[in-house]
């Protein structure tokens, strides 16, 4: 991928992540926040697979975020530990907010989480610029 596709692919994933993430916020002030909590996963999600092409690597599966940016983020020291936890803890009620129906979110847990996640992506954003 020469520079040119990779800045498009880059705005292409930080586009999605915007829509993403007003999804999120349209489905928390209808009072659904499971599905909140879904797209706002999806606003990291996206921003994490930016991050992932700057280094020209494209993950197949959402593990394969998750992994390879504690490879080539977390264990160099770019992002700390804790932000690792919080896109693992995004998945995991990602995949429980999508798949069963009996775990209850509140407009709560959405906002906490929302703020976990503006906490990650602001450093990914932070990242890119300096590019």
């Amino acid at each position: 991928m020469n520079d040119e596709n990779r800045q498009t692919a880059i705005d292409e994933e930080l586009a999605r992540a915007e829509e993403a993430f007003r999804a999120a916020e349209l489905l928390y002030r209808n009072d659904l926040p499971a599905d909140a909590v879904s797209k706002l996963y999806y606003y990291l999600l996206y921003h994490l697979r930016a991050l992932l092409i700057s280094k020209n690597l494209e993950p197949k599966s959402h593990e394969g975020v998750l992994r390879l940016f504690g490879l080539h983020f977390v264990k160099t020291g770019l992002f700390e530990a804790r932000e690792s936890h919080i896109v693992s803890k995004l998945m995991k009620y990602r995949e429980e907010a999508d798949y069963n129906p009996s775990y209850v979110f509140t407009t709560d847990d959405y906002e906490d989480f929302r703020e976990e996640a503006l906490e990650v992506t602001q450093h990914i954003l932070s990242y890119l610029k300096e590019l």
